[in-house]
């Protein structure tokens, strides 16, 4: 899979080592810990991981945890299992923490005051906008931006012993406020907040912001290309800024890629974030999130998604790629991979009368028809039986090639039945079938030459696992969440059907010895996962892949 990493980055990256600008390739995933990685940031991970792979060169992963207050170690736990679980390997460059660096970024903020390029600013949030200007006209220079040298300096040493509330100040960086990049209208880089931080404590009352650490960061670690996605390409002359006027020991190289959007679902952290503590779904790992711990959970391999990165493409252009195409990735490895066994989900008692009542045999079934390698398991069959509630018509619609009044069909692997009785309840609901078997077939043609164009699975009713089953949908119905209807919001979109629950499902007993996560095809229902619940399947993805012929 590495060894085909080419895109316009790379070409980038090809074009500076042939001009000597760098020696070894060392790149970086920067993740803020205020939620669970998703699958747009598997794009992420994949473009620094793969290239710096495909370059011989080091992969970091650096936590920019420098806004305490939406940060949580349990982000950060979860970000690191990810990361080891997508990529198969601990990142070779190293671990760090954007806030290790707080002392430097604060030295090199002190550094730019010295140079006359950063001031203390006492304007709100509000004055600070309107100064801005717009797209159209330039922005408006505040009137603290002439302060003198040393009263910035004594200023922001009194910023970080605390002296001032939160909000009442902010650094700024003294650029150009005519520039037609609103960026560089001197951006605040240093801001007041007292907040518990997860691993500095309370060692800090002001933080840098995000366009100035990330910089320093990157240089201080010897990032030579921080690719990142593409609402940060008007910010790439501030960051080159930074790292042209701070005094840092590299020179590392932004260049960005359009993010991965995808359909029927968010990508947004704080939408995630609020479908969690709304309680519209069960948790960050829910198998309807589009988080990795819940794709993970889902049944989604790391494989089958970096497939899916790939498939979709990298380049600079944003687009919305289809979920259907992720779902014929790990469709596409399952159906080579996955072991079949038989369930039933909706079961429905099937006796077989002419069978004897203490008799128990076995019958030899294939685990896998796509790969010979992975054997046959034995099935025990005995007189009563499940079979699914929808593989049985009382009024078969036409070409219904299923059980039937009267009606024979082949049991997978095992004999011929004819359906003679239907047992209803006392509300008229069928609750057995009662058949006869051509005991003269085993899993071989009838003697008498007949075709039985029908084939049904079954679980023998003795010997059969009791199971709960998740069938999952999409979590919206709307294909693109970022483009709602006028008046409503995403939430109005939220697919009522997107879970259903199936309890008393009856699988067949080779399942009780498959360990959480194990995958398999339950044969002619989907691919499913043991979930890490007792008795809990989950389903990964159906087996019809109507996208199969898109590709084609």
């Amino acid at each position: 899979m590495l060894e085909n990493v080419n895109n316009f980055l790379t070409e980038i990256i090809d074009e500076d080592l042939a001009a000597g600008l760098a020696e070894r390739i060392h790149t970086r995933f920067p993740p803020e810990p205020n939620g669970y990685l998703h699958i747009g940031s598997a794009k992420a991970i994949f473009i620094n991981w793969s290239i710096a792979k495909k370059y011989g060169g080091l992969f970091n992963l650096r936590y920019d945890d420098t806004n305490p207050v939406k940060e949580d170690t349990e982000y950060v736990d979860s970000i690191w299992e990810d990361i080891k679980w997508l990529t198969g390997e601990e990142p070779n460059g190293g671990v760090y923490y954007g806030s290790d660096y707080f002392e430097t970024c604060y030295e090199c903020a002190v550094q730019l005051i010295r140079d006359g390029k950063a001031f203390v600013c006492d304007l709100t949030q509000e004055e600070m906008r309107a100064y801005r200007g717009s797209l159209k006209a330039p922005g408006k220079e505040s009137p603290y931006r002439d302060r003198s040298v040393e009263e910035n300096l004594r200023l922001f040493e009194e910023m970080r012993a605390g002296k001032y509330p939160d909000g009442s100040k902010t650094l700024r960086a003294k650029i150009d406020m005519a520039s037609r990049n609103m960026n560089l209208r001197d951006p605040a880089i240093y801001r007041i907040v007292r907040a518990h931080h997860h691993r500095q404590g309370d060692a800090w009352c002001i933080y840098p912001l995000y366009d100035f650490a990330h910089p320093i960061q990157d240089a201080i670690e010897g990032i030579t290309h921080s690719m990142c996605s593409i609402e940060f390409e008007n910010h790439r002359p501030l960051y080159e800024w930074v790292v042209d006027n701070c005094p840092l020991p590299h020179h590392p190289k932004q260049r960005e890629f359009a993010r991965l959007n995808v359909t029927n679902t968010v990508m947004s952290k704080r939408y995630l974030r609020e479908l969690v503590e709304t309680g519209r779904v069960e948790g960050w790992d829910d198998p309807r999130m589009p988080t990795l711990s819940a794709l993970r959970r889902r049944g989604y391999t790391p494989s089958a998604i970096l497939d899916f990165v790939q498939r979709a493409g990298i380049a600079k252009a944003n687009s919305l790629v289809d979920i259907k195409l992720l779902e014929h990735c790990i469709r596409e490895e399952l159906n080579k991979t996955a072991l079949r066994r038989m369930a039933v989900l909706e079961p429905i008692k099937l006796t077989i009368t002419n069978y004897p009542e203490d008799k128990q045999e076995s019958f030899e079934i294939a685990n896998n028809p796509q790969d010979e390698a992975t054997g046959t398991r034995m099935v025990p069959f005995t007189r009563e039986l499940y079979i699914e509630k929808s593989d049985f018509a009382e009024v078969p619609p036409p070409k219904f090639q299923r059980l039937k009044p009267d009606g024979e069909v082949r049991l997978m692997g095992a004999y011929i039945v004819k359906c003679n009785e239907i047992v209803k309840d006392e509300n008229g609901e069928v609750v057995e079938l009662r058949c006869t078997a051509d005991l003269e077939t085993g899993n071989g043609m009838p003697a008498d030459g007949r075709k039985v164009r029908g084939t049904i699975h079954w679980v023998s009713a003795p010997t059969a696992i009791d199971a709960e089953v998740y069938l999952y949908e999409n979590l919206f119905t709307l294909e693109n969440t970022a483009d709602v209807p006028e008046g409503t919001n995403y939430l109005d979109f939220l697919n009522p059907d997107s879970l259903k629950k199936l309890s008393g499902c009856k699988l067949e007993p080779s399942v009780a010895e498959v360990e959480t996560g194990a995958h398999m095809q339950f044969v002619r229902m989907g691919y499913f996962v043991k979930d890490r619940e007792p008795g809990r399947f989950n389903r990964v993805v159906t087996l019809k892949d109507s996208f199969a012929k898109t590709l084609k």
